[in-house]
């Protein structure tokens, strides 16, 4: 629960306690259900049965975010807490606003939304997943016509009758949504059609039943049929919109025994097959009825116009947009039209949040986004290339859904760089928690190789050139970098990132004091262990002398001889092969210069040659305003250093003192030695 701060409680659920929470990390408001079990083995059982319901794939199925156990020490209980999404909106409200004004719900919008409900049971149905808990309050609405199932619930967490009977106590409407079996707590796919057709009669009836009559008519159902002949022949008489329908499929879905219902197919079949009812959702679900094999075969094997008209066709076709991404792939670049305007990167973005949990095809659209962001680059270093917040957020939220998929880890941190490299994209992406998720991923993933390499690079994209809008989860990243940089000590190119990042992090201020020898350390081992990549020694050298500007102490362990050798004699090892090379030159000017900052280390310099290399660099570098600069300082400091005329000849005098034999004294007496 540190991962969310609570902001209120809903009303209880059937279950549980209803909490709206904002997550720390991305400031998204979510929900948590808290289910109080009654000992560990029912909240592993409940925990073990949920579990696959994280892996649910559907636009109209609300998804869980996570699910864990924790210790309620209100009630001195373990809970089942389950994240899920935040709705304002629902089924029941509005049923509830209609209600309140003796309105007749809108036809064409009844229809839609069943068509949604539809087709979210058809697929749970098909994973011979119930719902369990299907109640118009458990149909959330994020946009006035788009519904998404929730609160998925378990058979263990079902079937406790303790709960159940204090709830029932509580509020009487909890219940009456129930199959009469389900009283039982016996629940099959047939429980679901019995509380869908009490939604369907509660849509349709609320013009003229007010919320006390509707809930009474629905428990009497589970005894006899009668009053629903009366309602439906009250909705003849009223004209309700659609009343021939109802009366032909309420009496079927509304059945006492389960096996004498029908099943949802067939609900769909009537309705929307043959029957009137249209829906923009539907009719995507009747399988290679609607989209046969041959049709999208035909669109997709045409250009790339036909292939993206068939994926504006087909949005909730996963096996649609797949095939069709897949085609795109294919396609030579010279055919593609790149670059593409973002309209159509857009349309890509739209499907990977559509189909959010289907790994497979997030990894094609990853690939297709990075070779048309990457197309505009190769054309035009400089061009723009087209991005949004949106792009942003649900790039985020994919690697979130797919934590362990290290392709999609990697392909999203390469589309992240590339926007951190457009104009205003790198404030936008300190927004929704990504250096979070970079933390979490360095921390989870510091033994493999690729992930931290793409990792890095973003950071250094994110930390060059931009100002820190928060630094807090920034300056946690240095320790986790300096854990990678031991994980892979042989690595050169992971040297080589992870030391353009400490550099950043030193010179932003994000690296503690008591940091400052572990990254001496790791700056100086990075560059004998390859010396000769310039980026990762002019990254090493700005770091080391970053650092040494603000901190004698991280300037003596750079001079003192540790293991592997003394930092001087490292410096001008790297001078040697790179004397041609006048940033690395002027680079390690910079950092002597820091070091002559400090008086006790000048004799360090002075003893280990720095003159001599200084007098050099001097000689052979006249032209660089900022290099001349550095090596004049630092001869200026070493020759002030050195003692005065007066001083020498005193110093000569006090040496000779100490250096003249000693003449013994002979005591009277005393024998001569030999």
């Amino acid at each position: 629960m540190e991962k969310y701060q609570i902001l209120y409680e809903l009303s209880p659920g059937t279950l549980g306690v209803n909490l709206v929470v904002e997550e720390l990390a991305t400031e998204a408001k979510l929900v948590i259900k808290q289910v109080e079990c009654l000992d560990e083995h029912q909240a592993n059982e409940a925990l073990e049965e949920l579990m696959p319901l994280l892996k649910l794939q559907h636009t109209h199925i609300s998804l869980y975010r996570e699910l864990f156990i924790t210790w309620n020490s209100e009630v001195s209980s373990l809970s089942l807490c389950l994240v899920m999404e935040y709705s304002q909106g629902s089924l029941q409200k509005v049923i509830q606003s209609k209600r309140e004004k003796q309105a007749v719900m809108d036809p064409e919008w009844v229809q839609e939304i069943l068509g949604q409900v539809l087709d979210a049971l058809e697929y749970l149905h098909g994973l011979n997943i119930i719902h369990r808990n299907l109640k118009p309050s458990n149909i959330s609405l994020v946009s006035k016509n788009h519904c998404r199932l929730q609160d998925l619930s378990a058979n263990s967490l079902m079937t406790h009758r303790a709960k159940w009977s204090v709830r029932a106590e509580e509020d009487p409407f909890q219940k009456s949504w129930m199959a009469p079996e389900a009283l039982d707590f016996t629940f099959s796919q047939m429980s679901d059609v019995w509380s869908l057709g009490c939604i369907m009669l509660d849509m349709a009836s609320c013009s003229f039943l007010d919320a006390t009559e509707a809930m009474h008519l629905r428990k009497s159902l589970r005894q006899s049929s009668s009053g629903l002949k009366a309602v439906l022949k009250t909705m003849e008489e009223k004209q309700i919109p659609d009343v021939e329908t109802f009366s032909s499929l309420l009496p079927l879905m509304l059945q006492i025994s389960p096996s004498d219902r029908i099943t949802i197919r067939a609900v769909v079949h009537m309705t929307f097959v043959s029957g009137s009812f249209k829906s923009s959702c539907v009719a995507m679900t009747l399988h290679q009825q609607v989209v046969p094999e041959l049709i999208t075969s035909m669109l997709l094997e045409g250009n790339v116009a036909s292939i993206l008209e068939a994926m504006e066709k087909f949005p909730s076709r996963p096996e649609v947009q797949l095939k069709a991404i897949k085609r795109l792939l294919q396609i030579p670049e010279n055919q593609l039209g790149l670059p593409w305007p973002m309209e159509l990167v857009e349309l890509v973005v739209n499907i990977m949040k559509q189909h959010e949990r289907i790994l497979d095809l997030q990894l094609c659209a990853c690939s297709l986004l990075l070779r048309v962001l990457g197309q505009v680059l190769v054309q035009d270093a400089e061009a723009q290339v087209p991005w949004d917040s949106s792009m942003i957020s649900t790039l985020l939220s994919i690697m979130r859904s797919h934590s362990d998929s290290d392709q999609l880890i990697i392909q999203g941190y390469s589309l992240l760089t590339i926007i951190s490299s457009q104009e205003m994209a790198s404030e936008e992406l300190q927004k929704p928690g990504l250096f979070e998720l970079i933390l979490e991923h360095l921390d989870r993933f510091s033994k493999d190789r690729d992930i931290c390499l793409s990792a890095l690079g973003l950071l250094w994209s994110l930390l060059v050139d931009v100002a820190i809008v928060n630094k807090a989860p920034v300056v946690k990243i240095t320790a986790l970098v300096m854990q990678v940089l031991d994980t892979h000590p042989a690595d050169a190119e992971m040297a080589e990132a992870g030391c353009a990042v400490l550099w950043l992090l030193s010179l932003l201020g994000c690296m503690s004091e008591w940091q400052f020898e572990k990254a001496v350390m790791l700056f100086l081992q990075s560059i004998r262990l390859s010396q000769e990549r310039v980026l990762l020694v002019n990254n090493a050298y700005r770091g080391l002398a970053s650092l040494a500007k603000v901190s004698e102490l991280a300037a003596f362990h750079m001079v003192v001889p540790q293991e592997g050798g003394s930092g001087l004699n490292l410096l001008q090892e790297t001078y040697q092969l790179h004397k041609d090379d006048p940033e690395v030159v002027e680079n390690l000017c910079m950092l002597l210069a820091h070091l002559t900052f400090y008086k006790e280390i000048l004799p360090e310099l002075e003893s280990n040659g720095i003159r001599a290399l200084v007098q050099e660099i001097q000689g052979r570098f006249t032209s660089s305003l900022e290099l001349v600069s550095y090596a004049e300082k630092v001869f200026l400091s070493l020759e002030a250093a050195l003692p005065s005329p007066q001083e020498r000849e005193l110093l000569g005098a006090a040496e000779g003192e100490a250096a003249a034999p000693e003449v013994p004294i002979l005591l009277e007496g005393q024998p001569h030695l030999p």
